[in-house]
């Protein structure tokens, strides 16, 4: 089969509800279910500022992430700094420091926010992927994006603009290296043809979340993605959210069979200890400034706007990071607990 053939095929497999197609993934039956909010935190817990040390102790606060409940911690993917953007991202490689936190969980889906599928070989991303799967048990939630930093392309020889056909090519890839049998690929990327690759999945499959377009038609992300991350619009007002259904029903619309597959969005806060502090934009809109209540506030719209996981972030508060995480834990999650699945596979690798 090769990748042109296999559109129709992938269109097939992807027709109805995603929440059966993964019934027994562990990192997915733990954030998703149809009319369920869970919640989850991004990191790294503190911004970079030019020193490694900012994440001295965030693997012990990732531990009691896992222990207190959360549903899943997520990484993110900046190969390089540029100073244009002021953000060095989670600094780590995901996958190698997902391989390490999957050691000191749990529980606690893992999950990329977002693994840049056009700057790398869908083999290398295949390997590396099915080999936390293993590691974690099967609780890898695997989110892909085109990319959006303009250094970075040119730095690994790859055309920007050819991106959006290349995350494509790479997303078909991908999924055939990793289904079952052995795969025949024939594809701009690569050719594939006698050989194996292994290991698969735990369970068959990983869940690729797609994050914003990533070059693509709305219409394509319907289609294609396990399920979609996408930025929360402004989080200050019922209005975003309202603006946020929206867009959530036309993609859900768009959906071959009309079956379930989870929305996500995610927002970076300055959480106060003020409970009743109100939200407040910061940063022009980019973080919001709450008490815990309007924080629930947010979730409860969210929730009714269709969304099934919000992805915390805190790397720009003031507090402690561990005390806004017990906060969380103590008056947040009991509202939007994570969902009991089935339960990561025991490993003695």
């Amino acid at each position: 089969m090769n990748i042109a053939a296999s559109k129709t095929d992938r269109a097939t497999a992807l027709s109805g509800s995603s929440f059966e197609a993964f019934a027994d993934h562990p990192g997915y039956r733990r954030m998703f279910a149809p009319d369920r909010l869970t919640i989850g935190i991004f990191l790294p817990l503190r911004f970079f500022q030019g020193s490694m040390a900012v994440l001295q102790g965030q693997a012990e606060l990732v531990t009691e992430i896992d222990h207190l409940g959360f549903s899943a911690v997520w990484v993110r993917d900046v190969p390089l700094f540029d100073p244009a953007f002021g953000d060095a991202g989670q600094l780590f490689d995901p996958f190698t420091y997902l391989s390490y936190l999957a050691a000191r969980t749990q529980k606690v889906a893992l999950a990329t926010g977002s693994a840049i599928f056009t700057l790398r070989h869908p083999i290398d991303l295949a390997k590396a992927a099915t080999t936390i799967d293993h590691l974690s048990g099967g609780r890898l939630i695997l989110g892909i994006a085109s990319g959006d930093r303009p250094v970075e392309f040119p730095a690994y020889g790859i055309d920007m603009e050819s991106r959006g056909e290349r995350f494509a090519e790479t997303v078909a890839y991908f999924r055939q290296l990793i289904a079952a049998g052995r795969p025949e690929i024939a594809s701009s990327l690569g050719r594939m043809r006698g050989v194996d690759f292994y290991p698969k999945p735990v369970f068959g499959r990983i869940p690729l979340i797609v994050t914003g377009a990533s070059r693509q038609e709305r219409s394509w992300v319907a289609e294609n993605a396990d399920g979609w991350l996408t930025y929360p619009q402004a989080a200050h007002s019922p209005e975003g959210p309202q603006r946020l259904a929206t867009i959530i029903r036309d993609w859900r619309a768009k959906i071959p069979g009309g079956g379930f597959r989870p929305h996500m969005t995610n927002e970076w806060l300055d959480l106060v200890e003020d409970p009743d502090f109100p939200r407040t934009p910061l940063r022009g809109g980019f973080v919001l400034q709450t008490g815990r209540k309007g924080l629930i506030d947010l979730l409860t719209e969210w929730h009714g706007a269709g969304v099934n996981h919000a992805a915390l972030g805190i790397q720009f508060a003031r507090r402690p990071a561990g005390e806004i995480i017990q906060e969380l834990a103590e008056e947040v999650l009991p509202l939007f607990p994570s969902l009991e699945g089935p339960q990561p596979l025991s490993t003695q690798w």
